[in-house]
């Protein structure tokens, strides 16, 4: 017979409780990924709607220029032109935010915060490269074009000598290339950026001096995966801390 100190143990706040099962956590993932890739996707409409297609925005003076700016590649402009490999890697980064919030503890918040990021950056640029084509042409020179492969001008003799190419997404500022320069050209996804950091490295600044810190031009996606990666090391490291100090030192 079982006595009544046998009763089942209830579990108290230090239980530990998964994610998965947990509103809280799915409301601190869901809301995140939704609001960043909402904010994401309509700053890129507005950015290559509105922002002059040449002349950048001075949203903070030496600081901040909204420029608009196609990526056919991935992070930092490497790996051109290979969009099916993008595809494939982001479909991984998706399996891999769902599995690590299904095996986490509800009380990680920052953890479910930095996934909701992740999620968000990767949907966001995914749904780029799926969806905004654009043409490529690589020319001899090593130098890329961007845009829109349009028909040449009325009148405008021996046409199959010369490619045409145009701003992306309004055909605008029509410029021909010879074709004997042209030595690849496709149509693929491209990534939408806007965002450019403009400070400068000082003049004391040795071989530096002048050049912009943070050359790159990105979008709302991006700077979403660079947090959401942050707050995991943050959150690894931490609990590998938490881990080493509850086992104790080790035997001798």
């Amino acid at each position: 017979m079982m006595s009544e100190s046998a009763s089942p143990a209830t579990p108290d706040a230090t239980t530990p409780s998964r994610a998965i099962a947990n509103p809280g956590a799915h409301l601190r993932l869901w809301v995140t990924s939704l609001g960043i890739l909402a904010a994401d996707l309509w700053t890129k409409n507005w950015a290559f709607a509105s922002l002059d297609p040449v002349e950048p925005y001075h949203a903070i003076p030496r600081v901040l220029d909204f420029h608009r700016s196609l990526n056919d590649g991935a992070v930092f402009g490497s790996l051109t032109g290979m969009v099916g490999l993008f595809i494939v890697a982001s479909g991984l980064a998706l399996v891999f935010v769902v599995s690590l919030f299904m095996s986490s503890d509800a009380r990680q918040r920052s953890l479910h915060i930095g996934l909701g990021l992740i999620l968000a950056g990767a949907l966001g640029n995914l749904y780029d490269r799926a969806f905004m084509k654009a043409d490529v042409i690589e020319l001899t020179s090593g130098v890329r074009r961007i845009g829109i492969r349009v028909d040449p001008p009325p009148g405008w003799e021996d046409p199959d000598s010369t490619l045409w190419m145009a701003r992306w997404p309004d055909g605008g500022d029509r410029r021909p290339y010879r074709k004997s320069e042209v030595a690849a050209e496709r149509n693929q996804g491209v990534v939408r950026d806007f965002i450019k950091f403009t400070p400068r490295f000082p003049a004391w600044m040795p071989k530096l001096a002048g050049r912009d810190i943070w050359p790159w031009v990105f979008n709302i996606a991006d700077a979403a995966l660079v947090c959401g990666v942050g707050l995991l090391l943050i959150n690894f490291w931490t609990d590998r801390r938490r881990h080493l100090r509850d086992a104790g030192p080790p035997a001798e």
